[in-house]
C-alpha cells in the first residue's frame, strides 16, 4: 500500500475535470502545455513518481524502466492500447499496469463507420474540391462513388470494437464477415448474421470492404502484409482505426497509387505522427489524425477509469483494469 497522497506524474494534459480530481486526491505533476515528454523528462518521471499516468505517445521500454525509482509500482495507462509499454519488463520489475477498456468502444466504432461511408462516397475529396472553388455545379457523372448497401464487410478482430462496428454496418444493409483468433459466441453470430472465416487470406479475397480492429502485438505486426494486400479485389477499400503497424503502409501506399485497390480510410499510421507524403497526395484516401476515440465524453470516461485504478491500487487492492499479460492476437 502506498502513502496517503502518492506522487502521480501525468505525461499529457487530461480533461480539466479529471486533473482537478487528481489534484484533490494525489500529489500530482501535470503537463499543462500538453507537450510530448522528452526522454529526459520521462527518465525523471519514472525516478520520482509513485504512479505514472502515460499515453500512447510515451514509449515505456526496458531502458526507461531500468531507471525507475523504488516507489514506482503502477503504470496507469490513459488509453486501451498498451503496445507502447514493455509488459515483460514491467513484470520483471514487479509492476502493475492498468488501462481503460470498454469506454472507447462506441466512439471508435462510430469513426470506423464514418470512414466506411466517407471512402466509397468520396466525401473528403468532394469537400476539398468545393473549398478549392473547383465545383461547377451538379452533373450526372460528377463525383461518382459506390453504394455500401449490400456489400460485404470483412472485420479483422471481432472484439468489443469489431462487434460494435458490425452492429452499425448491419443497419446499413451490409453483410458481416469476420476473422478472429477465436470464433465469437453463436448468439453474437446469429444476431449479426455474421460469417466466420478461419482463413484471413480467403476472407480478404472475397470482401468489398475491410475494417482493421485488432490490436498491435508482435503477432499482428504487418498482419496485412504486401502479400495479403495483393489478395484484395481492385474495387475494395480498407479502413484502419486500430494501429498503423498492423498494415504494411508502404505496400498499401503503392497499391493505392497504382489503383490496385479502390481506396482507404486511415486514422492511424505506422510511423505517426509522421505521414508518408505519398499518402497525402492521394485523393482516394481519407486521412485523420488518430481521432477515432476523440470525444469529450470518452476522454472523461477514460480519466475516471484512471482515477479508479490509481485509488484502488493506493488502497491496497487489485485495480479493476489491471493488464494481466499479452492482449490476444485479434481482439480489442
Amino acid at each position: 500500500m502506498l502513502q496517503d497522497r502518492p506522487r502521480v506524474v501525468v505525461t499529457r494534459k487530461l480533461p480539466d475535470v479529471i486533473e482537478t480530481r487528481m489534484m484533490e486526491l494525489f500529489d500530482v505533476q501535470l503537463n499543462l502545455d500538453d507537450h510530448p515528454m522528452s526522454k529526459a523528462e520521462l527518465f525523471e518521471a519514472v525516478r520520482t513518481a509513485d504512479v505514472l499516468v502515460c499515453t500512447v505517445t510515451d514509449q515505456i521500454d526496458s531502458k526507461l524502466l531500468s531507471q525507475k525509482g523504488k516507489n514506482l509500482n503502477l503504470i496507469a495507462n490513459y488509453g486501451t492500447g498498451i503496445d507502447h509499454i514493455d509488459l515483460a519488463s514491467t513484470r520483471q520489475h514487479g509492476m502493475t499496469v492498468t488501462n481503460t477498456p470498454d469506454v472507447l468502444t462506441e466512439d471508435t466504432a462510430d469513426m470506423t463507420m464514418t470512414m466506411l461511408l466517407a471512402v466509397p462516397r468520396r466525401l473528403t475529396e468532394g469537400e476539398r474540391r468545393l473549398r478549392a472553388g473547383e465545383w461547377q455545379g451538379w452533373s450526372p457523372t460528377s463525383m461518382l462513388g459506390h453504394r455500401i448497401y449490400g456489400k460485404r464487410l470483412g472485420i479483422i478482430g471481432m472484439g468489443r470494437i469489431g462487434t460494435a462496428v458490425a452492429r452499425r454496418a448491419r443497419g446499413f444493409g451490409i453483410s458481416i464477415h469476420y476473422h478472429n483468433r477465436h470464433r465469437v459466441h453463436s448468439d453474437t453470430e446469429l444476431e449479426l448474421e455474421a460469417t466466420y472465416w478461419e482463413s484471413l487470406d480467403q476472407m480478404l479475397a472475397r470482401m468489398d470492404m475491410i475494417s482493421v480492429n485488432c490490436p498491435h502485438t508482435p503477432a499482428t505486426y504487418h498482419l496485412l502484409s504486401a502479400r495479403r494486400l495483393k489478395l484484395l479485389q481492385p474495387h475494395s477499400i480498407i479502413v484502419n482505426t486500430s494501429r498503423g503497424e498492423v498494415i504494411d503502409e508502404n505496400a498499401l501506399t503503392h497499391m493505392l497509387i497504382a489503383k490496385e485497390i479502390a481506396g482507404a480510410g486511415l486514422d492511424v499510421f505506422e510511423h505517426e505522427p509522421s505521414i508518408n507524403p505519398k499518402l497525402l497526395a492521394l485523393n482516394n484516401v481519407v486521412l485523420l489524425p488518430h481521432m477515432g476515440s476523440a470525444t469529450h465524453e470518452g476522454r472523461v470516461d477514460m480519466g475516471e477509469k484512471v482515477l479508479i485504478n490509481i485509488k484502488t491500487f493506493v488502497d491496497g487492492h487489485t485495480p479493476p483494469d489491471r493488464v494481466l499479460g499479452e492482449v490476444s492476437q485479434l481482439t480489442t
